[in-house]
């Protein structure tokens, strides 16, 4: 099976590190205002005094894993102002920021005085609980240093300091309250991927424009965002100058229950933080046997993938998608009538067809894209590295035209692929009608075109029909880098009777060749299931 390197494990070689976005320095020195130059190891052995609050060794000494030693160390390098870290729930990444914001709240690394630390979540009791972290480690030091905090409960949740310059720890919600005249000198954003959009993005944009105020430090926690466009994936991708990221996302496409990629969102599991390695693969066996919204959930939260968790569920599985795959010298003959179906692709993006024979179950894909910008590039900017090179070595992925992929030529290039076969006909989007009329007025073909939407009523139906011919095994391909990343990247959208219709799961996923695939399967399931019409013999009076 097709896997991609993690990307926190490509950028560990090049920063030295988990994270990426800067470039770190060899001792890992910060520079707070009012302070000397102190390196992180002054934060890790702060935290190690600390006890744990709660589960189940709590009362025992606190000891940072790997992962957690390299966020504090990133994050605390100079000319960091922010750090970012997305992993999956449960790896102890609140309780961290909150034991940072513990050793800030005390002057332990800086002795400016007035401290104010800012704990901010989408709402009031998502904010509780970092709040409740920092309580908690109050709670497990000696009686002496519990008597220089006061712990407020009421309306406002806050934590004072009183020696050594002083300090206040507030609790934010991210309710659409201006914060406006703040100078923190750290904000921990906890939970940031579920802010909402608005709202989210004004309390942030307050909090970062007051941090420069006292040379002050943002640390944003998460897990991953259920797609690019959200702001906190935004951060992921595009970290500006001063920003420091880490990022334990497991490949696209590997099944729930692959052990080998939970430990990469989970790394704590492997250390004894959050759940057992055992508990992770059978909560993933129990979301793929139940699926949906479920399965969709698992993924998001804890194998930390961009999936969304709302109305929307995989077209297949990766294990379904898989058990279609043979052995290339397996693969059923050319025999019968062929169904080309066709997904053209808008003026940059990839177009690409399948051939289906529906009587023996012989399936074929190719994708094409224009030759700019190249495919090392847009590999890059789709987030995939080398795949789309990888394809064209393949030979599943080819490159026609400058900027765009000439209709005309591209559907004779198709046709050659037959190796003079005629298709029995050609599927497509019926939205695209006059650009299909003329690319195969170009290309010389003269075969039906069938044309199909995208919406809830084409769509429904041709999902359901492609569904059920995989699954009762009338589907036979060739390993395919393409179309195991397509229809990683494809779920389906449901409306309120239960209808699906295909979609993205991510803004840069490339599903064209899924789309094609399943016009193809379903006119191909369609011509099966039709009846055979009987020519009655002519009677003479």
């Amino acid at each position: 099976m097709w896997r991609q390197e993690p990307r926190w494990h490509r950028t560990a070689r090049q920063l030295h590190g988990y994270g990426r976005g800067i470039r770190l320095g060899t001792d890992c020195r910060t520079q707070w205002r009012g302070v000397e130059k102190v390196t992180a190891e002054t934060v890790i052995s702060f935290l190690e005094t600390l006890r744990i609050p709660e589960g189940p060794k709590a009362g025992e000494p606190l000891v940072l894993a790997g992962y957690q030693k390299q966020f504090v160390r990133g994050a605390t390098a100079d000319g960091v102002m922010i750090g970012v870290l997305s992993i999956g729930r449960g790896n102890a990444k609140t309780a961290l920021s909150a034991g940072i914001g513990l050793g800030s709240l005390m002057g332990v690394w800086d002795d400016q005085p007035k401290r104010e630390i800012i704990l901010a979540a989408r709402n009031r009791d998502q904010a509780k609980t970092a709040f409740q972290f920092v309580v908690g480690f109050i709670e497990g030091l000696s009686e002496d240093e519990q008597e220089l905090f006061i712990v407020r409960r009421g309306s406002k949740l806050e934590v004072e300091y009183s020696a050594n310059g002083g300090g206040l720890v507030r609790c934010i919600a991210a309710d659409g309250k201006s914060i406006l005249g703040g100078a923190p000198t750290l904000a921990i954003l906890d939970e940031r991927a579920a802010w909402e959009r608005e709202k989210g993005d004004a309390l942030e944009n307050a909090i970062l424009s007051g941090l420069g105020k006292r040379d002050g430090r943002a640390l944003i926690i998460s897990t991953s965002a259920p797609d690019d466009t959200n702001t906190f994936s935004r951060w992921m991708d595009e970290p500006p100058p001063g920003t420091y990221v880490q990022e334990h996302r497991p490949p696209f496409g590997l099944p729930a229950d692959d052990l080998e990629s939970l430990l990469i969102a989970n790394p704590g599991s492997a250390e004894g933080i959050g759940a057992s390695p055992e508990w992770l693969v059978a909560q993933a066996r129990r979301a793929i046997a139940r699926g949906g919204s479920a399965l969709s959930s698992f993924r998001n939260l804890n194998r930390n993938e961009r999936v969304s968790t709302e109305d929307r569920s995989v077209l297949v599985t990766v294990d379904e998608w898989l058990s279609a795959e043979v052995a290339p010298d397996a693969l059923p003959p050319r025999d019968g009538p062929c169904i080309l179906g066709v997904d053209l692709g808008g003026s940059r993006s990839m177009s690409a067809a399948s051939f289906y024979w529906p009587q023996t179950g012989r399936l074929e894909a190719v994708g094409t894209f224009p030759a700019k910008p190249g495919l090392a590039d847009r590999g890059a900017a789709d987030g995939v590295s080398g795949r789309y090179t990888e394809m064209h070595e393949r030979g599943e992925l080819i490159v026609m035209g400058d900027n765009t992929v000439p209709p005309g030529p591209w559907l004779a290039e198709l046709v050659k692929r037959l190796d003079g076969l005629t298709p029995a006909c050609i599927v497509g989007d019926r939205f695209r009608h006059a650009e299909f009329s003329e690319a195969m007025l170009a290309a010389g073909l003269r075969v039906p075109f069938i044309w199909r939407g995208f919406g809830w009523k084409d769509g429904s139906e041709d999902i359901e029909r492609f569904r059920r011919a995989l699954f009762d095994g009338c589907v036979q391909v060739a390993p395919s880098l393409l179309l195991r990343s397509a229809f990683a990247d494809a779920i389906t959208l449901i409306d309120p009777a239960g209808n699906h219709k295909l979609a993205k799961g991510r803004a840069l996923g490339r599903i064209d060749a899924a789309a094609a695939t399943v016009l193809a399967v379903a006119e191909g399931a369609r011509r099966v299931a039709a009846p055979v019409r009987k020519t009655r013999t002519p009677v003479w009076a």
